[in-house]
């Protein structure tokens, strides 16, 4: 499970790198662009790698350390509420016939996304720090 929860915020992580290049390059829609057609591909592996995350995290503590798992309770729901809110905008723009460079700047600068994004790095860390010995 901490594979996956790896990966996953690799991929969150690699589409936001991927949406400030898009955002930057002033397109008006992702149409006739080898960007473009990026930018739905980084969009639904976001999309896939938020959901169940709180739940990939919450099984990575129980196996891991399962006599903290209380104390990762209530970080584990702000995670939930934050992944499900970034999915809500994610998915709301792939659902768009057009992904213009501003929108995915709005998307960007989403306080859900940018939550999102905290709460990724705060599990990383925690992560590092709680690898096992033999994984070290």
């Amino acid at each position: 499970m901490r594979e996956q929860m790896v990966a996953r915020c690799d991929h969150i992580e690699e589409a936001y790198e991927f949406m400030l290049a898009y955002a930057a390059q002033g397109l008006a829609s992702d149409a006739g662009s080898n960007a473009g057609a990026q930018v739905r591909q980084f969009l639904s592996r976001l999309d896939a790698a938020l959901t169940g995350l709180g739940d990939v995290f919450r099984a990575v503590v129980a196996a891991e350390t399962p006599a903290a798992a209380g104390q990762f309770q209530p970080f584990i729901e702000v995670l939930d509420r934050d992944a499900h809110a970034s999915q809500a905008a994610v998915r709301l723009v792939l659902a768009q016939p057009g992904i213009s460079s501003q929108l995915v700047d709005n998307l960007n600068a989403s306080i859900h996304l940018r939550a999102l994004l905290t709460d990724i790095f705060l599990v990383d860390e925690v992560l590092k720090s709680t690898q096992p010995a033999a994984q070290a």
